[in-house]
């Protein structure tokens, strides 16, 4: 199966990088995702530039595609599904809710001249970013593409209710299953609460599985390609 892979905030395709090759051995296809503003050196970028890039990918997949979003982009994998419902075999959400139509995409810390940096790792402290080492926030800080305003003050639109029908898999890294349940029967993931078949997976992480756990994050990602 393909499984096309979409990073969140600050990252581009190269975040996968760890994951890929073991997800080629469990028999599938990664196909890691560059965004526009995010990788390609455009700071103009909107998210309808990325949700089109997204698209591209789902529509040349060869099959019904896995699409996995990490968490802002939980966001852009919700919108492939909303988009092409008849072609995503399954989504899969990590650490992240879909926002809802009419919501901002990711408008979560300050702009500067158009762009949002990233944050530093206070914002993260806690379980967050309790599993990366000091050499791996290093590299991520030194990395980290600051994210155009155009996406991040994007307005999320969401139209075919067919996406409900799309199988949803919620992988909970720094949080737990029973929390993301309760969050969800509180009204805070609106969308997730409306989906016809939702599993919510456990991987004892913090937020960045693909780079604290590669190995453990493809052979979960495997098994739900799998259907098991």
């Amino acid at each position: 199966m393909d499984v096309l892979l979409i990073a969140g905030l600050w990252l581009d395709g190269s975040a996968w990088d760890d994951v890929v090759p073991a997800l080629r051995a469990f028999g599938h296809r990664p196909v890691p995702i560059t965004l526009p503003g995010q990788g390609d050196g455009s700071t103009s970028a909107t998210l309808d530039d990325q949700v089109a890039t997204v698209l591209a990918a789902v529509d040349a997949a060869p099959g019904k595609p896995m699409v996995v979003g990490h968490s802002a982009a939980c966001t852009l994998a919700w919108l492939a599904a909303d988009a092409r419902p008849e072609k995503v075999a399954k989504v899969v959400l990590v650490g992240g809710f879909p926002v809802a139509d009419g919501g901002s995409y990711a408008e979560f810390f300050e702009l500067r001249e158009g762009l949002m940096p990233f944050p530093g790792w206070e914002p993260f402290d806690g379980p967050d970013s309790a599993d990366l080492d000091e050499e791996a926030r290093r590299s991520f800080a030194a990395g980290a593409i600051p994210v155009p305003e155009g996406v991040a003050r994007g307005v999320v639109r969401l139209v075919d209710e067919r996406r409900f029908d799309v199988p949803v898999v919620l992988v909970c890294p720094e949080f737990t299953p029973d929390q993301a349940q309760q969050w969800i029967a509180a009204g805070e993931g609106p969308e997730l609460a409306r989906v016809t078949r939702l599993d919510l997976v456990d991987i004892d992480s913090g937020h960045w599985p693909m780079i604290s756990k590669p190995a453990e994050f493809a052979r979960l990602l495997a098994s739900v390609a799998d259907g098991s």
